[in-house]
């Protein structure tokens, strides 16, 4: 008899606000540290096969190295957000049954948390959409999409381990992508006209410097910003969803008003406490202030 989640006619749930997309570990039964595998590169110290858990894994879930991961070489591992999946599977969707306490649950607990990560993202980026938004259809549609998702996570586990992922990333995609062109149509005029040419979605901006310059009403959707200097550059109603920011330059930047930015993007940057970030996401720990 397939394992199932809580009971499927609960008023609402656990995910509705953004606070609840925030990872919370000590609810979590590591489940980053054990469905998701990982090869040795710079941002990992060692090759970790998915599904096994890692070697830094502590008896009660924690990491043993969880204050010094970056100096060891698990940098991937301060950038990666499960935006909440990990508690929702672990508390919710599994009812606080651990793998460890029941080991065969392992093989429907890991696959349903890779899918109900993704799942919590798209919630992340429709929560933004519905403040962003101020077309009546538009909220409907978000509305739509949201009560999907939400009842994917509130059903049988076997049902969401074969959910239509691919109609339901499109879809959403289709109303983010609409909520982007209403944004950015407010910004485009006060932006820099000399970016138009280089400044498209998936553009490769690898290590370009463009320090204060004015991405105002951009679209970097996809975007290469890898090492990319944007020290002083304003990006409000910039569309940045998923942007590569690996160790760009941040200091001084203003993303206040930035459209799909996620903590992950955060965290893989650089910079310190003069970047002005939206009020959702958090400064990481690893920036300090540098000269």
């Amino acid at each position: 008899m397939p394992f199932t989640s809580q009971d499927s006619t609960a008023s609402a749930s656990p995910v509705l606000t953004r606070e609840s997309l925030r990872p919370n570990c000590s609810n979590c039964f590591a489940l980053c540290c054990t469905a998701l595998g990982f090869s040795r590169t710079a941002d990992f110290a060692l090759d970790k096969p998915a599904g096994t858990p890692c070697q830094n894994l502590a008896s009660d879930f924690s990491c043993t190295i969880h204050d010094s991961l970056r100096p060891r070489g698990f940098r991937g591992c301060t950038v990666f957000d499960c935006f909440g999946a990990g508690q929702n599977v672990s508390q919710n969707i599994f009812q606080g049954i651990s793998w460890k306490a029941r080991p065969e649950m392992a093989k429907d607990m890991f696959p349903a948390f890779k899918i109900v990560r993704q799942l919590h993202e798209m919630l992340w980026y429709l929560a933004e959409a519905t403040t962003r938004t101020f077309d009546p259809d538009t909220s409907q549609r978000v509305d739509r999409l949201n009560t999907i998702i939400e009842g994917a996570m509130t059903g049988d586990v076997q049902q969401l381990l074969t959910l239509d992922l691919g109609n339901l990333h499109a879809d959403v995609r289709s109303v983010l992508m609409d909520v982007s062109e209403e944004v950015r149509a407010s910004y485009l005029a006060t932006g820099d006209d000399h970016l138009d040419a280089v400044v498209v979605p998936g553009a490769d901006l690898m290590g370009r410097k463009f320090r204060s310059r004015s991405f105002r009403g951009a679209n970097l959707r996809g975007a290469y910003l890898i090492a990319t200097d944007l020290r002083g550059c304003d990006l409000s109603g910039a569309d940045l969803l998923g942007a590569d920011f690996r160790d760009a330059r941040f200091e001084g930047t203003d993303l206040s008003k930035a459209l799909y930015l996620t903590q992950s993007q955060i965290n893989a940057a650089k910079s310190d406490s003069s970047t002005h970030l939206p009020a959702d996401l958090s400064t990481p720990t690893h920036w300090h202030d540098q000269t």
